[in-house]
């Protein structure tokens, strides 16, 4: 690690993890993180066993590395923990469905500090109680690496209905949101612009400052706060697809339109002060969901647009041209820059 850490100069005594065994650094951790109702048998032995009521479940996965996904300059420990769980609770309440249990898998520098740990430990927690009550940690995995990175699995109980897929928009239908645009785009070019030293090495200094300053849209992109019971509520609402939003509303938009063969119409007006940074932002990590016609949008679903025959995006009935959204395998180089 080149650049400075965002932690405690004191926290857990200024000591490493490299200084621990694993068994001592699982001891000090299992304490802070949160149980699982779902739970039948947590960590401790060679895998967990969860409760799946409704004979099904769903599952997914994603990782943060440091460099392309985090930096510890810039993220907090808790801010690390916390939006490591967001992301995928998000992917889980995409499918309609409700958070059961998370997997976790660290892989550790040595010299990376015990506080940092321990603090991302509580931001898990923390995200669990607020974003997905009844949610927990109920394994994983610690690593040693020369790179930091977060691998999360999370699982979720469709409680008897049928997922919501991302294939079901169908002509007609309102197109809506539940969650922030844009807002973690604009937090992400602040830090890039000013949260660097004079080197364009990211800083601690400089990203204290912009949390001071700007403390919404830094929130935002470092531990964002999506609506994740709001996919529940949206699958029991009748919604006919519906995903993530977390590489921005155009790129992710179109992957319903391809999906489902149709056209998604967003009306700019709708998308907030600045459309161009809603459209191509990405990690807001809101819920993008199409309803049919008739029915009255669930709270806090707001509709931006229209289901229309044809294909891919339109803004205002247009053709959107654009900046699609995040791909790391084209943007990362820009973003390292």
């Amino acid at each position: 690690m080149n650049e400075s850490v965002n932690t405690p100069a004191d926290g857990a005594a200024g000591r490493c993890v490299g200084e621990l065994s694993e068994g001592e650094l699982l001891a000090m951790i299992f304490p802070r993180l949160p149980h699982a109702d779902a739970e039948l048998l947590g960590p401790g032995d060679d895998a967990a066993v969860v409760a799946a009521p409704d004979g099904r479940f769903v599952v997914t996965t994603d990782t943060m590395i440091h460099g392309p996904d985090f930096r510890l300059a810039w993220s907090t420990a808790h801010d690390l923990g916390w939006k490591a769980a967001a992301s995928n609770l998000a992917d889980v309440a995409a499918m309609g469905a409700r958070p059961t249990a998370l997997v976790v898998a660290l892989a550790m520098p040595k010299q990376l500090p015990l506080a940092v740990l321990e603090g991302f430990a509580d931001g898990l927690r923390e995200a669990c109680a607020e974003l997905a009550p009844g949610c927990g940690v109920v394994g994983g995995d610690l690593a040693v690496s020369e790179v930091f990175m977060i691998a999360v699995t999370a699982f979720g109980d469709l409680e008897g209905r049928e997922p919501v897929r991302r294939d079901g928009a169908r002509e007609g239908d309102v197109v809506a949101v539940a969650g922030a645009l844009g807002a973690a785009a604009t937090g992400l070019r602040m830090l890039f612009d000013h949260g660097v030293d004079a080197t364009a090495v990211p800083s601690v200094e400089a990203a204290t400052i912009l949390r001071r300053e700007h403390p919404e849209p830094i929130a935002a992109q470092l531990a964002p706060r999506p609506p994740i019971m709001a996919g529940v509520l949206a699958a029991d609402a009748g919604a006919t697809s519906m995903l993530d939003l977390s590489d921005g509303l155009a790129l992710d938009a179109g992957r319903v339109a391809s999906a489902s063969g149709v056209a998604i119409d967003l009306v700019s007006a709708s998308l907030g002060p600045d459309p161009a940074v809603a459209l191509s932002g990405g990690e807001d990590h809101s819920l993008l969901a199409t309803f049919p016609p008739d029915i009255v949008l669930p709270t806090p679903f707001r509709a931006i647009g229209a289901v229309r025959a044809g294909s891919g995006v339109l803004v205002d009935g247009v053709a959107y041209d654009g900046r699609a959204g995040w791909d790391p395998y084209r943007d990362w180089d820009d973003a390292a820059g």
